[in-house]
């Protein structure tokens, strides 16, 4: 008999077919996309606004967010309530850079001191700021950064043996606390307006439309580079001990695994992503403020991954798209009433759809099959 853990014979390294037609699906919607923007006109009724191209950037950004949750609580049981906070430093690492790009052409005209340093009487840069005005620098920040800090807080959770509900008020906690930091103007960090007004990223205006684009690809590239990594990992010997970790981690220790090393690394690496799509999600939108923080922001992404579907990677992706786009569109129209939309949608996701949208697919095979063998069935026995 094979053990709880087992996942079914690896259809390849990087899930078969499904990662074929999730692959497929991301590349041609950013074909299709980018080019409805650059080539068609915009008389054309198939072409795609830059504000179109903007909103979608942003919907994969997030999308790489619920990749990164759903990595650690899909595959290794950990709900984690504080991953927004990753997004946030990761942002806030990009908006470092972008509001050194500004220089003189902020509203006090200051060459070295942001708009909101200036106003606060600062009279020189902070240490932790320097080097930012460098596109590498700032970015390998932007893994640095929330990975230390994933690295540090699991290494102390886990080490501790700290599982459960408790792990998940800890890194709720976590992120609240960084919020209630960030917040203040001492920080260095805008204090509660955050930072925005950026004018453009390596000498090209965000305001243009190529710009727009290129940024929109790159955030797709990223989404499938996440998503062919992650499948990787989780075809891996490393892998199998994750999901033997989720089922059974006291067996699995009693074998012989560290599992606190092997859930310590994937919760870095799951931050890690977080960290690039907050980087990816910054220059997109136009701002960063201590708001990202927000542990209802690390909330939302837990209902994106469990109305998709968690322990199947695209079905993180699927949810985090649907649920944005409604909440794009109920908030125009609807905007008090979102909150409570999102949070009906949960209880009825998680009482009649327990394995998410995704999961309805194999019910719905399974159910044409059936119809189809006794439609055949009856027409056999008809004389």
């Amino acid at each position: 008999m094979k053990p709880s853990y087992y996942s079914g014979p690896v259809l390849g390294r990087f899930g078969g077919g499904s990662t074929v037609v999730f692959m497929g699906v991301l590349v041609a919607l950013t074909v299709l996309a980018s080019f409805g923007n650059l080539l068609l006109p915009v008389e054309s009724p198939l072409h795609v606004s830059t504000y179109t191209i903007t909103l979608l950037g942003k919907y994969l950004s997030f999308a790489l967010l619920a990749l990164a949750v759903d990595i650690i609580w899909g595959y290794c049981g950990i709900l984690s309530l504080g991953h927004g906070a990753f997004f946030a430093i990761g942002g806030y690492a990009m908006g470092m850079y972008l509001m050194r790009q500004i220089g003189t052409r902020g509203v006090y005209g200051n060459p070295e001191l942001p708009d909101f340093m200036v106003f606060l009487n600062w009279e020189e840069l902070p240490w932790y700021w320097f080097g930012m005005d460098h596109f590498s620098f700032a970015m390998l920040m932007a893994l640095l950064a929330p990975g230390l800090l994933a690295f540090v807080f699991g290494w102390l959770a886990f080490r501790s043996r700290v599982t459960g509900v408790y792990l998940s008020i800890m890194t709720q906690a976590l992120t609240y606390a960084l919020m209630l930091a960030f917040f203040r103007n001492e920080m260095g960090f805008g204090g509660n307006n955050g930072m925005t007004d950026f004018k453009d990223i390596l000498g090209f205006s965000l305001q243009s439309d190529s710009t727009r684009v290129a940024l929109f690809v790159i955030t797709a590239f990223f989404l499938g580079a996440g998503y062919l990594v992650s499948r990787f990992i989780m075809a891996s010997r490393f892998g199998r001990v994750i999901l033997a970790v989720r089922d059974a981690e006291p067996r699995a220790r009693f074998v012989g695994y560290r599992t606190d090393r092997y859930k310590l690394w994937l919760f870095v690496y799951s931050a890690l992503l977080a960290g690039i799509a907050g980087a990816l999600y910054v220059p997109q939108v136009g701002i960063i403020n201590p708001g990202e923080f927000s542990p209802l922001n690390s909330i939302e992404v837990v209902v994106w991954v469990a109305v998709g579907g968690r322990n199947t990677l695209y079905g993180a992706v699927v949810g985090a798209l649907l649920v944005n786009y409604a909440k794009t569109r109920f908030t125009a129209l609807m905007p008090e009433s979102w909150i409570f939309i999102l949070g009906a949608l949960f209880v009825l996701v998680t009482v009649l759809m327990p394995k998410g949208l995704v999961g309805l697919f194999p019910d719905i095979g399974k159910w044409v099959r059936r119809v189809s063998g006794k439609s055949k069935g009856t027409q056999e026995h008809t004389p």
